[in-house]
């Protein structure tokens, strides 16, 4: 396989007339539900067309998703792929999101005589805008950059990107105008995507550019506001200094970010205390001396255990049920500040979600992340090697991955 390019568009491209483009501004609050669309955007759908092992793969996503598949079968790389369009979503740039570039690259994947390989992703959002698909074509070898991108809905192509002269960091960009000039060409630089910098770009002065820059936003939005976590036990047991009160992902500062709850929202501390005590027992936050705070259990009899003292699946179930129970304004994730709150989603990504969790802990976990995801506020996309343990519970939809 050569440097992967972008598939031909559904319907209509970007030669076709004004009249293809249907007037519409962004929505405001409440229009997308009058219309019968969600008024909070967020991804239906992971799109893994050429991805480490992932070959023309689509993931439907739901409020609360579990990808389930033995070892090997690309739960960890989906959610990668995931979390990186997350990043490009909030500007960030290519070797940012990709760290580790020839890893995304199909092990089979052959150089095109150019001696270039790469990879495609991509995802649909939904919203006040309908549906919206993005695509993002990336050359890893010899250089990392983008080389193609394509956002359309309703089968009409937005925006359109490719690499004309690999010579020039730039990649030629056309997207929608549907006034006197029915299509309008810049250049974007090819390590950045293209449609989180339409807003920069795009006056909106036309219906067409309105539609363009409203159904921008709506994929950007429902990119930002991920959080990628996977607790690291190891790092949970000690005391730790007094700082932000923003988690982490690997959940380090879980002492921190506990008292940091006590003290600023007892309702959520207290929802937290009791979906703890549901798995394992109870919790609690203390000042240790020294600038430091810790974390403790209280089993109910007078005694109280150190985090140092407990296994990994009690660290993880505490951690993972603080997740699920705390917000943007506590967890270390990009979100969109321009966005009402009310119209935010947080989606957290969670590899190995019952990793270490006896099978109390594990319903228990699963009972309070279909809770909360069934409220709207909070996505979840976590991974397991077997979901059998999940029959019977309402809400929750498996992917199951089976390796190549």
């Amino acid at each position: 396989m050569t440097l992967p390019h972008l598939s031909p568009p559904p319907t209509s491209s970007l030669s076709s007339s004004p009249a293809s483009v249907a007037p519409s501004a962004g929505a405001s609050p409440g229009e997308g539900a009058a219309r019968g669309r969600p008024d909070r955007p967020h991804l239906t759908e992971l799109l893994l067309s050429a991805f480490a092992g992932h070959r023309n793969t689509g993931l439907p996503l739901g409020p609360f998703t579990l990808l389930a598949g033995a070892s090997g079968s690309g739960k960890t790389s989906a959610l990668r792929a995931y979390e990186a369009l997350a990043r490009l979503g909030g500007g960030a740039a290519l070797g940012e999101a990709f760290p580790e570039p020839d890893a995304c690259v199909p092990e089979r994947a052959r150089a095109d005589a150019q001696d270039r390989r790469g990879f495609r992703i991509g995802c649909t959002a939904d919203g006040p805008e309908g549906p919206v698909r993005l695509e993002v074509a990336v050359q890893a070898e010899p250089g990392l950059r983008i080389v193609g991108e394509r956002l359309t809905a309703d089968g009409v192509v937005l925006l359109e990107t490719a690499l004309r002269d690999p010579r020039r960091r730039t990649v030629q960009a056309a997207w929608h105008t549907a006034g006197a000039t029915p299509v309008t060409r810049g250049p974007l630089p090819d390590d950045r995507l293209g449609t989180a910098l339409l807003p920069l770009r795009v006056a909106g002065r036309t219906p067409g550019e309105r539609r363009v820059l409203a159904a921008a936003e709506q994929m950007v939005v429902a990119l930002r506001s991920v959080f990628a976590c996977d607790p690291r036990p190891d790092g949970m047991r000690d005391p730790v200094p007094s700082g932000t009160g923003r988690l982490l992902g690997d959940c380090g500062n879980l002492a921190d970010v506990l008292w940091r709850t006590h003290a600023e929202c007892s309702i959520r501390y207290g929802l937290l205390v009791s979906a703890v005590r549901a798995g394992c027992a109870g919790l609690l936050a203390e000042p240790y001396g020294g600038g430091l705070v810790r974390a403790l259990l209280d089993r109910g009899d007078g005694i109280r255990t150190e985090l140092g003292r407990l296994g990994d699946g009690e660290l993880r179930y505490v951690a993972l049920a603080l997740v699920l129970l705390t917000g943007p304004g506590v967890l270390e994730v990009d979100a969109p500040g321009e966005v009402p709150a009310a119209l935010q989603t947080l989606t957290v990504l969670a590899d190995g979600l019952d990793r270490g969790m006896d099978p109390h802990q594990r319903a228990e976990m699963l009972r309070l992340a279909a809770r909360m995801c069934e409220r709207g506020h909070i996505r979840l996309v976590g991974s397991v090697s077997d979901a059998s343990w999940v029959a019977g519970v309402g809400g929750v939809t498996v992917v199951h991955l089976d390796r190549d």
